[in-house]
Protein backbone atom coordinates (compact mmCIF):
# COMPACT_ATOMS: atom_id res chain seq x y z
CA UNK A 1 0.00 0.00 0.00
CA UNK A 2 1.43 3.34 -1.03
CA UNK A 3 1.47 6.17 1.48
CA UNK A 4 0.35 9.59 0.24
CA UNK A 5 1.87 12.36 2.35
CA UNK A 6 0.01 15.04 0.32
CA UNK A 7 3.31 16.97 0.00
CA UNK A 8 3.35 17.62 3.76
CA UNK A 9 6.88 16.67 4.73
CA UNK A 10 9.60 17.49 7.20
CA UNK A 11 7.47 18.56 10.14
CA UNK A 12 9.51 20.24 12.83
CA UNK A 13 9.07 18.88 16.35
CA UNK A 14 8.89 21.89 18.69
CA UNK A 15 8.40 19.79 21.82
CA UNK A 16 7.57 16.20 22.59
CA UNK A 17 7.00 13.85 25.48
CA UNK A 18 5.18 10.56 25.93
CA UNK A 19 1.70 12.14 25.83
CA UNK A 20 2.11 15.39 23.89
CA UNK A 21 3.73 16.72 20.76
CA UNK A 22 3.91 20.19 19.23
CA UNK A 23 4.72 20.34 15.53
CA UNK A 24 5.15 22.97 12.86
CA UNK A 25 4.85 22.27 9.16
CA UNK A 26 3.69 23.83 5.89
CA UNK A 27 0.85 22.63 3.71
CA UNK A 28 2.20 23.66 0.30
CA UNK A 29 0.16 24.77 -2.69
CA UNK A 30 1.35 21.58 -4.44
CA UNK A 31 -0.61 19.41 -2.00
CA UNK A 32 -3.35 17.43 -3.72
CA UNK A 33 -5.62 18.44 -0.84
CA UNK A 34 -6.18 21.69 -2.74
CA UNK A 35 -7.08 20.03 -6.06
CA UNK A 36 -10.57 21.03 -7.13
CA UNK A 37 -11.45 22.66 -3.83
CA UNK A 38 -12.46 26.19 -4.83
CA UNK A 39 -10.08 26.52 -7.82
CA UNK A 40 -10.09 30.36 -7.73
CA UNK A 41 -9.67 30.53 -3.94
CA UNK A 42 -7.94 27.40 -2.71
CA UNK A 43 -8.73 26.27 0.84
CA UNK A 44 -7.77 23.21 2.82
CA UNK A 45 -10.92 21.11 3.33
CA UNK A 46 -11.90 20.26 6.90
CA UNK A 47 -11.58 16.54 6.16
CA UNK A 48 -7.98 17.16 5.05
CA UNK A 49 -7.20 18.94 8.32
CA UNK A 50 -8.52 15.92 10.21
CA UNK A 51 -6.50 13.54 8.00
CA UNK A 52 -3.31 15.40 8.91
CA UNK A 53 -4.20 15.37 12.60
CA UNK A 54 -4.92 11.61 12.68
CA UNK A 55 -1.77 10.89 10.66
CA UNK A 56 0.42 12.70 13.18
CA UNK A 57 -1.47 11.06 16.06
CA UNK A 58 -0.56 7.70 14.58
CA UNK A 59 3.05 8.68 13.96
CA UNK A 60 3.72 10.08 17.44
CA UNK A 61 1.34 8.09 19.69
CA UNK A 62 0.83 4.81 17.81
CA UNK A 63 -2.92 5.29 17.43
CA UNK A 64 -4.95 3.78 14.61
CA UNK A 65 -6.13 5.95 11.74
CA UNK A 66 -9.65 4.63 12.37
CA UNK A 67 -11.49 7.10 14.63
CA UNK A 68 -14.40 5.44 16.45
CA UNK A 69 -15.83 8.69 17.81
CA UNK A 70 -15.29 12.42 17.42
CA UNK A 71 -16.01 13.99 20.81
CA UNK A 72 -15.93 17.59 19.58
CA UNK A 73 -14.47 19.43 16.64
CA UNK A 74 -14.55 23.04 15.60
CA UNK A 75 -13.25 24.56 12.39
CA UNK A 76 -12.65 28.27 13.02
CA UNK A 77 -10.84 29.69 10.00
CA UNK A 78 -9.88 28.69 6.45
CA UNK A 79 -6.35 27.48 5.70
CA UNK A 80 -4.74 28.72 2.49
CA UNK A 81 -1.89 27.04 0.60
CA UNK A 82 1.57 27.73 2.02
CA UNK A 83 0.34 28.37 5.56
CA UNK A 84 2.76 27.40 8.32
CA UNK A 85 0.79 25.33 10.82
CA UNK A 86 1.39 24.98 14.57
CA UNK A 87 -0.23 21.73 15.73
CA UNK A 88 -0.53 20.65 19.37
CA UNK A 89 -1.60 17.06 20.07
CA UNK A 90 -2.21 15.58 23.52
CA UNK A 91 -2.78 11.87 24.01
CA UNK A 92 -4.82 10.87 27.05
CA UNK A 93 -4.14 7.15 27.03
CA UNK A 94 -6.30 6.39 30.08
CA UNK A 95 -9.30 8.01 28.37
CA UNK A 96 -8.44 6.81 24.88
CA UNK A 97 -8.59 10.31 23.42
CA UNK A 98 -6.46 12.80 21.55
CA UNK A 99 -7.07 16.53 21.81
CA UNK A 100 -5.73 18.91 19.20
CA UNK A 101 -5.29 22.57 18.40
CA UNK A 102 -4.29 23.56 14.87
CA UNK A 103 -3.22 27.20 14.64
CA UNK A 104 -1.20 29.59 12.51
CA UNK A 105 2.50 29.44 13.40
CA UNK A 106 2.99 33.07 12.31
CA UNK A 107 -0.19 34.76 13.59
CA UNK A 108 -0.65 34.55 17.34
CA UNK A 109 -4.14 33.56 18.42
CA UNK A 110 -5.32 32.47 14.95
CA UNK A 111 -6.81 29.00 15.45
CA UNK A 112 -7.89 26.93 12.46
CA UNK A 113 -9.39 23.95 14.25
CA UNK A 114 -9.57 22.29 17.64
CA UNK A 115 -11.25 19.35 19.28
CA UNK A 116 -10.88 15.84 20.61
CA UNK A 117 -11.55 12.37 19.31
CA UNK A 118 -11.48 8.79 20.54
CA UNK A 119 -8.58 6.60 19.42
CA UNK A 120 -7.54 2.99 19.42
CA UNK A 121 -3.89 2.10 19.97
CA UNK A 122 -2.31 -0.03 17.23
CA UNK A 123 -1.36 -3.50 18.35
Amino acid sequence: MNFNDHDIRDEQVISRDENAVVLEFVIPATSDFFDGHFPQYKLLPAVAQFEVITRFSRKYFGTQRYVPNIKRIKFSAPIKPGTKIHLELTFKKEKGTVTFNMADANVEGKVYSSGSFAVLVEE
